[in-house]
């Protein structure tokens, strides 16, 4: 009798038990969901201080750069800082691009062509375009650089070699050079902050070959009343990519177009296959985007919508800036053009990839304010670092001089480059 007592009781105790922790999980359950939605609001995935996921770099030992063990200071040491730009050893072509990027050098004050003097080495040979389908990519460019003078090029020491396009399809691989850049620092368009040295590489803009050369053939400032002149507030004129990286990002656009204040103006059309992966929404949109003009689009939107396309950079973000139409970057882990200076939270708003559906709701309820200060801020720093060639290339030296001038106790110029 006693062990059917017994047994009762300890059966009566693990119902009770069975049942505290049914009820613990629901209630877990019920706390994980409620959590789960409130980071799933559009406020709190579109924030100016957006941070990247990658937080630490995960580099082969081959990437582990820094000015502790890939720079030599020896020449560094005056204030009178010197670049040498190796004179035109090969009869490769270069692009106007880096034709460009070299004259403006070479008409610097940091020139020199004594490499005996030379704080910094600039390559005369083309790594501007490293996608191996261009007509402008540089072939057998490992053989180039073991040509060159082995006690100056020294594995790259003390190099800065500029690269917009990296990789080719159909992955476009943000640090895939096609050739061995030794100790060299790099001067990226498109990197990832899973492969960007920070305080070794620089980040700097994509620009087009027509960019004015030199800083005085830039006109000067917009008109500064944006607060009523907006028809959009926001836009969107680009290809959208049927198929390939960067089409998930671009696909889901036209769902933000409303015709009236939200215009999306993508096409299908992008190289000479997109006809083999052209969906039903094709013939409308290559429609919807004969309608718009680029230009007239930019300088009628408050905000500019700047999606990722096959790499991370992307030409649209410079133009925004000049048409003083705020970027609403969506370009996961890219690392914005001298940031170690600019703060672009003062200038732009960048969402995650997966959250562009949310971002009419954020817009819409921005302060006219802050809308004002923003789009001012937009034509200073263009004015400043972006409207020419010339100030890109003197801009990048300088935030690499500066850098230089931390590691020996030189007097910093950073009032120079602040903004």
């Amino acid at each position: 009798m006693r062990f059917f007592i017994l047994l009762t009781f300890l059966s009566n105790r693990f119902s009770i038990k069975i049942l505290f922790y049914i009820l613990c999980i629901i209630f877990n359950l019920f706390f994980l969901f409620i959590l789960s939605f409130i980071n799933f609001q559009p406020k709190s995935v579109f924030q100016q201080n957006y941070k990247p996921r990658y937080e630490v770099n995960k580099l082969d030992k081959s990437e582990r750069c820094s000015f502790a063990n890939c720079f030599n200071f020896t020449n560094c040491l005056d204030t009178n800082l010197r670049i040498y730009v190796y004179p035109d050893l090969f009869n490769s072509s270069q692009s106007k691009i880096y034709s460009d990027i070299l004259t403006v050098l070479r008409k610097s004050v940091y020139f020199t062509e004594d490499a005996s003097e030379a704080c910094l080495f600039i390559l005369s040979v083309d790594t501007v375009d490293r996608d191996r389908i261009s007509e402008d990519y540089v072939k057998d460019l490992n053989s180039l650089i073991s040509s060159l003078p082995k006690n100056i090029w020294n594995d790259g020491l003390n190099h800065l070699i500029f690269n917009f396009y990296s990789g080719t399809f159909p992955n476009y691989s943000s640090n895939d050079l096609g050739f061995n850049p030794g100790r060299a620092m790099i001067a990226w368009t498109s990197s990832s902050r899973q492969h960007f040295r920070t305080d070794f590489d620089i980040s700097i803009p994509l620009f087009h070959k027509e960019h004015p050369l030199l800083s005085n053939e830039e006109i000067g400032l917009n008109s500064t009343d944006f607060q009523n002149h907006d028809k959009y507030l926001a836009s969107f004129k680009g290809k959208r990519y049927v198929y390939g990286i960067g089409s998930e990002t671009r696909d889901i656009l036209h769902y933000l177009h409303n015709n009236n204040s939200v215009i999306i103006a993508s096409t299908c059309r992008h190289n000479s296959d997109w006809k083999k992966y052209e969906d039903e929404r094709c013939e409308e949109d290559n429609a919807q985007y004969d309608r718009w003009d680029y230009n007239q689009l930019m300088e009628n939107s408050t905000f500019c919508l700047i999606p990722r396309g096959r790499r991370l950079g992307s030409f649209r973000f410079l133009e925004s800036l000049k048409h003083s139409c705020i970027p609403v970057i969506f370009s996961d882990d890219w690392v914005l053009p001298f940031e170690d200076f600019i703060d672009w939270s003062q200038v732009s708003i960048s969402g995650n990839e997966k959250n562009i559906l949310f971002i009419y709701d954020y817009l819409s309820n921005i302060p006219k304010e802050r809308i004002y200060k923003m789009r001012h801020s937009t034509q200073l720093i263009y004015q400043k670092y972006f409207a020419s060639v010339e100030r890109i290339v003197l801009t990048s030296i300088e935030q690499v001089f500066e850098r230089i001038r931390r590691h020996v106790g030189l007097p910093s110029q950073q009032n120079w480059l602040c903004y």
